[in-house]
């Protein structure tokens, strides 16, 4: 991808693509993945375009963090899950993103994404307003 050319995230945080969102600041914007691992799979993205987390100003990437643990405190408050797991791996979209999924046991991390399926944009809809703050 062209330096200059946006992420499909930074489409979503201008409006350009819809997305259900569960937490806006001037910073960041939380949203929920349209090919969930499980019921609530949020994704956590800075609103500027910076491929790898890595390489966020310190104090960016620190108010990511924060913000992933209120959304974890809501979505254990909302979904209830033992646990909730984190990933950064960055493959799919050259813009830092933090996965946050809830977790009932041992291998639903290993559960794949079915990126054919066709979003459930209803029940998505629906989680979103339940995790929204």
């Amino acid at each position: 991808m062209n330096k200059s050319e946006e992420s499909v995230f930074t489409k979503i945080i201008k409006g350009e693509i819809p997305s259900h969102k569960i937490y806006e600041d001037d910073r960041c914007l939380a949203f929920l993945d349209i090919y969930p691992q499980a019921e609530g799979h949020t994704l956590l993205i800075p609103k500027q375009q910076i491929d790898k987390l890595w390489d966020l100003p310190d104090d960016l990437y620190h108010h990511l963090w924060n913000m992933a643990k209120k959304i974890e405190t809501k979505m254990t408050e909302v979904l209830n899950p033992p646990r909730v797991g984190i990933f950064v791996e960055g493959f799919g979209v050259p813009h830092a993103h933090i996965h946050l999924i809830p977790v009932y046991k041992l291998n639903d991390l290993k559960n794949p994404q079915d990126m054919q399926a066709k979003p459930d944009h209803t029940a998505l809809a629906e989680i979103a307003e339940r995790l929204k703050f």
